[in-house]
């Protein structure tokens, strides 16, 4: 859009999952979409990993040098219950954008698809108000333990989708301290950047901050809410859980943030609740008077960033010798 104007409503879903638990999620997931929608939301968005769930605390049975069946047979039913980008999850979350006529971002554990279907992502789906699958963003550098588990991402699945408000966009969780990765961002023309995650401490709330100010676009942040009841009771590996009973496992602190780095909506926590902030969009081109990451306050002619587009891959068939 050449000019931003207007008000546009978005929802940020502070929830918890039923960890591995894959119908769960998606039933949880259609039922707050329609309540985001209810409201009047026309974006909404949810925590990272929401479906299947962000195994917390769950280290699957590993040490340096060694792995434990008990923790292969927890890993496989988190790979069972991850969601299929060709499958049946993402066609109803598609048919819910569309009766709700809404852009709806869901944090998922992609599946790799064949050959290598021993790779699970940590995603975010985009989907479109008429239900087509619009992008999506693999986690470029899964952090800590979270690499056993996930796979790397790659600048194949960067995108910026394009709403009546703007760009769309964003990266997960501690991607979101990669300054090239931000970059990136700014440069696919993000408006309304997206922060889902898995961290709950407050320091969170400077970075959410600080890229509101850098990028001269709203932030939304989305985090769980979860308690240890929400884990599966016949886990394996249960006695890795890091609470007990209902004892929180991750207390929240999903915000929204303007172009200035001022709250539109304070940092929540310690329970489930929807985030609704009418966005005044054109605040958007006002904050970046003083200040445009790309445009006056950028030195191409000393500092150029490179982004490799192409999707990695470590097998490439040549034809034979005389093939056109």
């Amino acid at each position: 859009m050449t000019e931003r104007a207007g008000v546009f409503r978005v929802a940020a879903v502070q929830s918890g999952s039923a960890l591995m638990d894959r119908d769960a999620c998606l039933e949880k997931s259609l039922g707050l979409v329609r309540d985001a929608a209810g409201a009047g939301a026309k974006l909404v968005v949810f925590p990272e990993a929401f479906i299947p769930g962000y195994p917390r605390g769950l280290y699957f049975g590993t040490r340096v040098g060694a792995r434990s069946e008990r923790g292969r047979r927890d890993w496989l039913r988190y790979w069972r219950n991850s969601v299929d980008p060709d499958g049946e999850t993402v066609q109803q979350l598609g048919s819910a954008a569309r009766e709700h006529g809404v852009y709806l971002v869901m944090g998922v554990i992609e599946r790799g698809r064949r050959p290598a279907q021993g790779t699970l992502y940590c995603s975010i789906f985009y989907f479109g108000p008429d239900g087509r699958l619009l992008g999506r963003h693999r986690k470029l550098k899964p952090t800590g333990s979270e690499r056993l588990i996930w796979g790397e991402g790659d600048g194949s699945t960067l995108p910026v989708v394009q709403t009546p408000a703007g760009g769309v966009g964003g990266l997960i969780c501690w991607e979101n301290y990669m300054p090239l990765a931000r970059m990136a961002m700014y440069a696919r023309g993000v408006d309304i950047y997206l922060a889902p995650t898995a961290d709950a401490r407050e320091r969170w709330q400077a970075t959410l901050r600080h890229i509101a100010l850098e990028g001269r676009c709203f932030v939304v942040g989305c985090n769980q809410y979860v308690t240890a009841d929400m884990y599966p009771p016949d886990l394996a590996c249960r006695d890795e859980l890091p609470a007990e009973g209902n004892g929180v496992v991750c207390s929240g602190g999903s915000a929204i943030v303007d172009p200035l780095g001022e709250y539109v909506v304070q940092p929540v926590y310690d329970r489930e609740e929807i985030l609704l902030a009418d966005l005044d969009i054109s605040r958007i081109t006002a904050s970046r008077m003083d200040f445009d990451v790309l445009g006056h306050y950028s030195r191409p002619d000393i500092f150029q960033l490179h982004v490799n587009e192409e999707e990695a891959t470590s097998v490439h068939f040549d034809p034979p010798a005389g093939d056109s």
